[in-house]
């Protein structure tokens, strides 16, 4: 199973090359920039661990790339994703997030039934990462 989460997610991965116009596209705009890395994909997962700080006013794609190629030396076997955040109306919203980054086997999803009042059923689905724990879930 492909996780399929943010721009360019129904494509092939991205190449560092096309990473880097991606990078540049969001600097001419004057983006801030930020990495993160997760074990946990689910969708409703918003808080994924931040690498370093987010990059303010920085004026150069390979400062961006370093620290891009810096996580993933530390990181390899996890996803990690790339956010642009547009704060020309006052706010930081993010206009720009794509996966850079992997792990070898991505387990799935699973559809979770529970039992609610009245004989309703709920659903929701969790991912199979989640079962092993933190640190070696791939």
């Amino acid at each position: 199973m492909r996780l399929t989460q943010g721009t360019f997610s129904f494509l092939p991965d991205l190449t560092d090359d096309q990473i880097k116009k991606q990078i540049e596209y969001a600097i001419s705009q004057n983006w801030a920039i930020n990495i993160e890395h997760t074990e946990d994909p689910h969708p409703r997962n918003n808080y994924w661990e931040l690498w370093g700080l987010p990059l303010f006013d920085v004026s150069d794609s390979a400062t961006v790339m370093y620290e891009i190629n810096s996580c993933r030396s530390q990181h390899s076997d996890v996803y990690i994703k790339v956010n642009a955040f547009d704060n020309t109306r006052g706010v930081e919203s993010c206009v720009l997030s794509f996966i850079i980054n992997r792990p070898a086997s991505e387990p799935g999803f699973e559809l979770v039934r529970t039992e609610d009042v009245g004989r309703n059923q709920k659903y929701c689905f969790r991912s199979y990462a989640t079962a092993s724990p933190e640190g070696s879930r791939y």
